[in-house]
């Protein structure tokens, strides 16, 4: 490709709403242009990368025993009324109706259609197990699209389905997922972890997300890990066991009374208050959990996470209630308190975390404000208690399986697998025939790569100030070739040589033919993120062509022969 005919325009600057570096890097370089918040499209360069990593995906699907089909963008209603989906998915799935006015949703997944198709086409246990796989734009109505293509609303996806006879199938097709998946992100260039997650709006029992590892500002999510053993595990579903601390207030409190504890409205004014360690206080959140409120007891040393608070609760939607809310619910139960003073209540639905069993003689807010109770056990409360792990687990506590302290760091998902089971083959009957003539629903697992995520993560894990530097496997080209001046005769006619034998060769590789001065054709090859990059300017007089490294700088000077064989030996390696 001619670079003076290649659809490419980088920019001087960063675009204005980019936050993250891979949402910068694509926008300078001309990969991306955005069309309305969190819809893009795909320029040339960016389609070239992308259509890469479908390719990966794709032969390590198929290797996998995979086999691709393409289901409809558009789906009925009825199918995700079967599953019972449809009141429940939440504001993210964008509904329509078509001219006879019926209700429709653009997918923003495809279990329901797989189930659908899998219902009619696999009616025995002889024709089991099976794994359908495609690769499709999505479309989620993200409240608040941001960072490019790490969190839009239009986004390409590949998602599979498993369908198998019994758990012991789905074990065994998830492993061979979760190996596939490995192979997929070595050979695109990325080092991921596989950390257990929270399996939100897909369901199921059992999910991992595979994790780009960042120190960048777009990794969405804390990882928690354990250096001794190979725990892993994404925030929203990290657990960990707790340090030894004062969790018996029975050297402060003597008995168990109401006092005054004025302007405390903080957990560090209480302390201050009473001369205590927070470690004995049970705070009382308030949240708002599908439109209903839900309070959180917690140890007020420890923070709520949410997402395990909303699955304790039953719900699919969760945030924390607005001052307006709280002074409702307080008017609603004759009380009268503001944040700081809460404490537990009759008839409102409440979850403890697990740690607040082990309180005793603690001190909690009495709904009444500027005054706390002190020396309380878990029975003067006088309510109903729900227990379950809904705390945020921090660095530093205690591995679950070898006991040594966690750490953490950022990632990036870019791959999600879930054991689903029976969630979309029972309520849709779903079933198979067995050796006996009886009928049980399908088991299955669902397995999801995102294609455009991935390559956004490429972007922060290669990247340096001057642009960025793709993995040769998924790079848009291979080599640019940069004549310093075009009007020298054997500049261009040793550039052209080099062109053609590469091309020939099946590598692909930008001629930058433009009458532009070589400190613009440089930055531009680094801002693009060509693996290799060519010069030929004043030292071909002496018979060489200058050679960089992207990846590493590094820069050496080759005759044209030999620096074209190095080129092809180090590409064909590093693709095939």
């Amino acid at each position: 490709m001619k670079m003076s005919k290649m659809f490419v325009q980088t920019l001087r600057e960063f675009p204005s709403d980019a936050e993250v570096i891979s949402h910068k890097m694509l926008g300078r370089a001309g990969f991306i242009k955005k069309l309305a918040p969190g819809v893009y499209t795909y320029q040339p360069l960016m389609w070239k990368v992308l259509k890469k990593i479908e390719n990966i995906v794709r032969e390590e699907m198929d290797r996998a025993g995979a086999q691709e089909l393409l289901m409809p963008f558009v789906q009925p209603k009825e199918l995700w009324e079967e599953s019972g989906r449809w009141e429940v998915y939440g504001k993210e799935l964008m509904r329509l109706k078509d001219r006879h006015d019926r209700d429709m949703c653009l997918g923003p997944t495809h279990e329901e259609i797989i189930t659908s198709v899998a219902r009619d086409g696999l009616k025995s246990y002889k024709q089991l197990p099976v794994n359908l796989y495609q690769i499709q734009s999505k479309f989620r109505d993200e409240i608040r699209p941001r960072y490019g293509l790490l969190r839009g609303r239009e986004f390409i996806m590949k998602d599979a389905y498993s369908f198998d006879i019994d758990e012991a199938g789905l074990d065994k097709e998830y492993e061979n997922m979760a190996q596939a998946y490995k192979r997929i992100f070595e050979r695109c260039g990325l080092d991921t972890k596989m950390v257990q997650s929270d399996s939100g709006a897909i369901g199921g029992s059992v999910s991992h997300e595979f994790m780009v590892i960042t120190d960048t500002d777009a990794g969405e999510n804390d990882v928690f890990y354990c250096n001794e053993c190979d725990y892993s595990a994404n925030s929203n579903h990290a657990i960990s066991n707790l340090p030894e601390t004062v969790v018996d207030g029975k050297d402060f409190f003597k008995e168990t009374k109401v006092i005054d504890t004025p302007n405390t409205h903080s957990i560090e004014d209480l302390c201050k208050f009473l001369n205590i360690p927070s470690t004995i206080i049970l705070k009382t959140l308030v949240y708002i959990v599908d439109k209903k409120p839900v309070l959180a007891l917690i140890r007020a040393d420890k923070a709520v996470e949410e997402t395990k608070l909303m699955n304790a609760a039953g719900g699919i939607d969760i945030r924390i209630a607005s001052s307006a809310e709280i002074a409702e619910l307080m008017a609603e139960k004759g009380f009268d308190a503001v944040p700081g003073f809460i404490g537990p209540m009759k008839d409102v639905k409440i979850i403890a975390d697990e740690t607040v069993k082990d309180l005793k003689n603690f001190v909690v807010g009495v709904n009444q404000t500027d005054k706390h109770m002190v020396g309380a056990n878990l029975s003067d409360l006088a309510v109903e208690l729900e227990y379950a792990d809904i705390r945020l687990v921090e660095r530093g506590e205690l591995c679950t399986q070898c006991g040594k302290p966690l750490q953490v760091t950022k990632g990036i998902e870019v791959g999600n697998i879930f054991k689903l089971g029976t969630k979309y083959s029972k309520p849709m009957n779903a079933v198979y025939t067995d050796i006996n003539g009886k009928t049980h629903p399908y088991v299955m697992g669902c397995y999801g790569i995102g294609i455009s995520r991935t390559a956004a993560a490429a972007v922060e894990a290669h990247y340096d100030e001057h642009g960025i530097k793709w993995p040769i496997a998924i790079a848009p080209y291979h080599v640019v070739i940069v004549p310093v001046n075009i009007k020298d005769e054997l500049q261009m006619k040793t550039a052209n040589e080099m062109y053609e034998k590469l091309q020939s060769a099946g590598i692909e590789v930008v001629l930058d033919d433009r009458d532009e001065r070589a400190g613009v054709k440089f930055k531009d090859a680094d801002l693009i993120g060509f693996p290799y990059r060519v010069t030929v300017g004043k030292t071909i007089n002496e018979g060489f062509v200058e050679f960089k490294v992207r990846e590493t700088d590094q820069q050496e000077k080759y005759t044209p022969d030999k620096a074209t064989e190095i080129l092809i030996e180090n590409i064909k390696k590093a693709v095939l």
